[in-house]
């Protein structure tokens, strides 16, 4: 197996990355990885971490890079982006999956651009992980997609749970669409009619569900647009945060606390490694004809691992034929999927 990175996508620089990527290495013996960037900034890093004596790293140069803050313009004036390298080696089955760090939306934009959409696909969709009381609830969309037309949630619907399914180890994940209340009569009529198409989808759809419910466990895959998905998340990163900063002022009180907190820090870090969004690595963006995780700009290294051993583990068990096979298992819907 093949699998691109673009390797100038994050804050802290390509030396993250590479960390990441020589973590990854040391627990995978036969993937190969492909290193796009500036070739002079590549040489130097692959160098500092030992990657220039692993013959499974190859630097794939580009000279450009598009950075956090560009507009979505910016792809076209960077044509030779890193993110538009890694792209194309996907494109041109030079690679079987690829990782993007960094400018989501620049991210999202060339892939969708470059790959296309599966057949029966019209609008891709991030889907992150979430911690939940049973392990991970995967929302989908975080932020692809802000108009979402009941074909589009449909879509997104099939494909989460084939990711739950076949990526996290979910036998038979509960499907979840997001909305103000649980009875079936709630929400806008874009929600009523996505009611509809994914009761009869061929997924374990359990009904409307309720912004809490992602973290109570009452399902493994919750369907919403990508404008709620992404102050969702932006929300649930922010109170995690918030929550850690409390906590960490409220053991510094007294040294009584101090000592509750050494004895229950098992307990703690156990807690702190569910929550941690570094253990997922990235989310897939799902829909487009091609493997493609996305990480966080702020990615360490350990999150680098894991996104590629999501890349690796989707192309593996071939994810993508699965959602195809998937939508047309429902010929009547796949039908009412077509178009934009």
């Amino acid at each position: 197996m093949r699998l691109a990175i673009d390797a100038m996508g994050t804050d802290h620089g390509p030396l993250t990355i590479l960390e990441g990527v020589c973590e990854y290495v040391r627990k995978d013996p036969d993937t190969e990885i492909l290193l796009v960037g500036r070739q002079d900034d590549l040489e130097r890093g692959v160098a500092q971490t030992g990657l220039d004596r692993n013959e499974r790293i190859r630097i794939v140069h580009a000279d450009e890079v598009i950075e956090m803050d560009d507009k979505l313009s910016a792809l076209r004036e960077k044509r030779n982006s890193s993110i538009a390298r890694t792209v194309g080696l996907v494109h041109d089955r030079e690679a079987d999956g690829m990782v993007a760090l960094g400018n989501t939306m620049a991210a999202v934009a060339a892939t969708r651009l470059g790959l296309k959409h599966l057949e029966g696909v019209h609008r891709a969709g991030i889907a992150v992980p979430m911690p939940s009381k049973r392990g991970a609830c995967v929302v989908i969309d975080m932020g692809a997609n802000v108009n979402a037309k009941p074909k589009h949630l449909y879509a997104y619907g099939v494909m989460a749970s084939a990711y739950s399914k076949l990526v996290l180890g979910e036998k038979n994940p509960r499907v979840g669409l997001l909305n103000v209340g649980e009875e079936e009569a709630k929400g806008s009529e874009i929600l009523k009619e996505a009611h509809a198409l994914l009761r009869q989808a061929p997924i374990n759809f359990v009904g409307n569900v309720e912004g809490g419910d992602i973290y109570s466990g009452v399902c493994e895959v919750v369907v919403c647009d990508g404008f709620v998905g992404n102050a969702l998340l932006k929300a649930s990163e922010q109170i995690a945060s918030a929550l850690a900063d409390l906590i960490g002022d409220a053991i510094r009180r007294s040294w009584i606390s101090r000592l509750g907190a050494l004895l229950a820090r098992p307990a703690l870090m156990e807690l702190k490694r569910k929550a941690n969004w570094d253990q997922y690595g990235g989310a897939p963006l799902l829909g487009v004809n091609g493997i493609c995780i996305i990480g966080h700009g702020r990615s360490n290294p350990t999150a680098v691992r894991n996104a590629l051993q999501v890349a690796h583990e989707s192309v593996a068990e071939k994810l993508n034929q699965y959602i195809h096979e998937s939508l047309e298992a429902a010929p009547e819907m796949a039908s009412q999927t077509q178009g934009a």
